[in-house]
């Protein structure tokens, strides 16, 4: 990779760095920030909380919190306290958010003040004897306020204490999401969580010279991830409440930012920007340009490397974390439409969960990774057991195929395959046909039921502008036409003005089978 810098074995810590230099700032959030020093006494201090309330190496905590620099400590604090740790959705609904609480077994949740009537409402919904709430930031109802519990405890560590994990769920973009879980590290291990030294590794992001732009809500599994692996680094984290597009790009030249993390739907908020704020826009300390979580457009990476500079390192994994992968700027441009070459896990490619020869260069097939632990889905066997291959490989779902000089290709996610004629149809494939038009912004493809074939494939399209010619549409069909097979090409177009997406940028096609 040209724009990650891959570092020496070492060892990084957070305490390492507290007691170095407790004085650097490690992240901030608005007005909020907390020094090195202050992030490790307040993460011992709400590790001895947990364990006031009873809860020991297993348990399972959830959070329900913005973005604010509390939740590093919350997260360092349940790590060292060997608790699971559940992140919520801010963006979930309350019938949602408390299926995740009883889903994940939570024996705490940490709510946010500034949330409001979401954290009192989930307060109140759940009545549980063996069940603690917790308020960050403020007093919430029915909750145990945890500014004000902490200053009982010294902010020495625990004496007990032992590597906890994430438990991240699945964006639930088809459905309810899944928890997804690994067995505990041993007990007796300390430091640096395995994903945070290899964050630090791929991406180049360990030394007190990192300065990270987190544009994404924390509960997202890349962005606190990253987020960590920077403390664990020694780096600072600048943290945005909320995603602005202006505002971004005045914190990376202010703020001296050399690592930023973006999806796709961020670029295309960039890219409309005035164009005299674009013009004057000047990073110089700006070295890596982090994306993945959706697939990124060629035309659109390409403006984007136009504007910044191949700067870009974008990466294919998933919650499971069974496999990743990564290309760079140069690579994009030799390899366009490409997630790069595997770096973690191996990859096999076959044609499904029982297949026992593996395809060719060229052939599209399941993608399946070893190589790394299993994951199981939490209390889910039969959904584990659908993502896992004969030989125990694992796959995050998607279907793709390698090139001769092993690069990686997504065709599409078998959740989202459309079978129409006993044909499989790539949502992907179509839409890539489609995004080539002239005046369509983005396009989003899905399945309905046809007495006929099965399923036919009916495409979404956001034009550019909301004036958009009468001709569009025909623009579009003819290009579906030209270049698609009769049975890919949509039997319906609608055009709207928006596709429905997570907060993290996944697109919601379950939610565009309503508008039909």
């Amino acid at each position: 990779m040209n724009t990650a810098t891959h570092q020496p074995s070492k060892v990084w810590d957070l305490r390492q760095h507290a007691q170095k230099s407790p004085h650097q700032l490690a992240v901030s959030c608005g007005d909020a920030n907390l020094t090195y020093g202050a992030l490790e006494t307040l993460a011992n201090q709400i590790a001895a909380l947990f364990r006031s309330f009873g809860l020991v190496r297993g348990d399972h905590i959830a959070m329900l919190i913005g973005n604010r620099p509390e939740v590093l400590a919350v997260v360092w604090g349940a790590w060292r306290a060997g608790l699971y740790i559940t992140p919520m959705s801010t963006a979930l609904t309350l019938t949602e958010i408390t299926y995740m609480v009883n889903d994940c077994d939570a024996k705490m949740v940490l709510v946010d003040e500034a949330l409001g009537e979401s954290s009192k409402n989930l307060a109140n919904q759940i009545s549980s004897d063996t069940l603690h709430f917790v308020s960050v930031g403020g007093a919430v109802e029915n909750c145990t306020d945890l500014n004000a519990m902490t200053t009982s405890f010294s902010g020495d560590p625990i004496d007990d204490e032992c590597p906890g994990a994430l438990m991240m769920y699945t964006s639930g973009t088809t459905g309810y999401p899944k928890g997804v879980i690994r067995p505990l590290p041993d007990a007796k291990t300390r430091g640096t969580p395995s994903f945070a030294a290899d964050l630090i590794a791929l991406f180049g992001m360990g030394g007190d010279d990192v300065r990270y732009l987190s544009t994404q809500p924390l509960y997202h599994a890349a962005a606190l991830r990253f987020a960590l692996a920077v403390t664990a680094g020694g780096g600072y984290v600048c943290i945005m409440q909320r995603f602005n597009a202006e505002q971004a790009i005045e914190l990376l030249q202010s703020e001296k930012i050399t690592h930023s993390q973006w999806v796709p739907v961020m670029f295309q908020r960039l890219l409309n920007l005035p164009s005299d704020l674009r013009e004057t826009f000047h990073a110089p300390h700006h070295r890596c340009a982090i994306h993945g979580a959706a697939p990124c457009g060629i035309a659109l990476k390409q403006a984007m490397i136009d504007w910044w500079g191949p700067i870009f390192l974008e990466y294919y994994s998933g919650s499971e974390g069974v496999g990743l992968s990564l290309i760079d700027s140069h690579e994009a441009k030799t390899h366009p439409g490409s997630v790069g070459k595997v770096v973690k896990g191996v990859l096999h490619v076959v044609q499904g969960p029982e297949a026992l020869t593996e395809l060719p260069p060229g052939e599209v097939g399941m993608l399946y990774f070893s190589g790394i632990p299993p994951f199981q889905y939490y209390k889910e066997p039969e959904k584990t057991a659908a993502r896992t291959h004969v030989h125990g490989w694992q796959t995050l779902g998607d279907l793709g195929h390698v090139d001769n000089d092993g690069y990686v290709y997504l065709s599409d996610r078998l959740d989202d395959m459309i079978i129409s004629g006993g044909v499989n149809v790539y949502p992907q494939e179509i839409e890539k046909v489609i995004q080539e038009v002239t005046g369509v912004l983005e396009c989003a493809v899905v399945g309905i039921p046809d007495p006929e074939f099965g399923e036919r494939p009916v495409a979404f399209v956001v034009p550019e502008s909301a004036h958009s010619p009468a001709s569009l549409l025909q623009r579009i069909r003819q290009q579906c036409e030209q270049h698609l097979g009769r049975i890919k090409r949509p039997d319906r177009y609608e055009l709207i003005v928006q596709l429905p997406r997570t907060p993290t940028g996944k697109l919601l096609r379950r939610q565009l089978r309503n508008y039909i």
